[in-house]
């Protein structure tokens, strides 16, 4: 049955722009809520809408988390439902992307040390898949944008970053989830680890709504500031993705007829190519983050827009882009 988000999405359809690019997707979930469910199947679904996505990570989400045991082990439960859902995909009876090639779980690094056996419990579960931890540090004193994390300057906490540590000693690397007023506490932490891979995740999270509601041009270029500073920092990468997200203020998700993918490359491409400019096409990697993005526009038209941005760019460039820095950073 179509639900009245895909019945939406569908006003908006377009033949894929250079099909054959092979695209590795470093950026989506997968999740069994009630009325929301985002498994294999509905994944397969998108990905195979007609770009040519050969491999996925899978990036944790709060789901399928164990119900009993010691809480801190209990993310390692989803590492165990997407290890299941990675080796139903490798059978090759689904078709050629191999989801979650990588895996990205969730450990409470405010264990500081003792945050040890659940690292060692995530790579034990992932059987070679086991990528790092992304430990949201997303907050914000507004109620209307929403805290992922319960600790403000989560990035600066001493636990933490005694947490943090273990990442290298298991050759982990660690993905950051963030709201632009947060991306120098990243640039700290960066500084202050640099042999520990750090992946920025959709931009650095620039908002769009509450406080930041009208000030488009203002947090822009607050934002561009603050991406320059940390793409000094040579162990940071970032994903372009994310600006579907409704807390970058966009409103797509709130109009009549989705947007096409040449209104989005011509949104989007200020902030991606800022980031492409001060990172390099090494250090960029496009990404869906489905299906939170979902909601604003779909898989297909979402890789147009992003081939809409980089036309013109090298062939090494869109191989970068695309499939390369995300194969690297991931070791897939």
């Amino acid at each position: 049955m179509m639900t009245v988000r895909e019945a939406w999405l569908i006003l908006t359809t377009e033949a894929p722009i250079d099909p054959e690019l092979p695209i590795c997707d470093p950026h989506h979930h997968l999740w069994d809520h009630p009325n929301n469910r985002y498994l294999l199947e509905e994944l397969l679904q998108d990905t195979n809408a007609g770009h040519n996505i050969v491999q996925t990570v899978f990036l944790e989400c709060m789901s399928k988390y164990r119900q009993e045991g010691p809480q801190e082990m209990q993310p390692v439960g989803e590492t165990e439902f997407v290890q299941g859902i990675a080796v139903q995909s490798e059978s090759g009876q689904y078709g050629k992307t191999r989801v979650a090639a990588g895996i990205v779980g969730f450990a409470n690094l405010t264990l500081g040390a003792a945050v040890k056996p659940v690292l060692e419990a995530h790579i034990a579960t992932g059987k070679g898949r086991f990528r790092g931890i992304r430990h949201s540090s997303a907050w914000d004193a507004s109620s209307d944008i929403g805290s992922a994390a319960n600790i403000p300057r989560l990035l600066l906490d001493s636990k933490f970053r005694e947490g943090f540590a273990c990442l290298k000693e298991y050759d982990l690397s660690f993905d950051a989830w963030l709201y632009h007023p947060q991306l120098m506490d990243l640039a700290d932490l960066a500084r202050a680890f640099p042999d520990t891979p750090i992946i920025l995740d959709h931009i650095g999270g620039p908002l769009g709504i509450g406080p930041y509601a009208g000030k488009r041009e203002e947090v822009f270029q607050s934002w561009k500031n603050d991406i320059a500073a940390l793409a000094a920092c040579p162990n940071v990468v970032i994903k372009l993705g994310g600006l579907g997200m409704p807390l970058c203020g966009f409103g797509w998700h709130e109009r009549t007829i989705p947007p096409s993918s040449a209104e989005l490359a011509e949104t989007m491409a200020p902030y991606y190519h800022w980031c492409i400019e001060q990172f390099g096409v090494d250090r960029c990697m496009f990404e869906s983050n489905f299906p939170v993005d979902k909601v604003s526009y779909s898989y297909t038209v979402m890789w147009n827009a992003f081939k809409r941005i980089s036309r013109g760019f090298s062939p090494q460039a869109h191989s970068a882009l695309f499939h390369d820095t995300a194969a690297r950073v991931y070791r897939l």
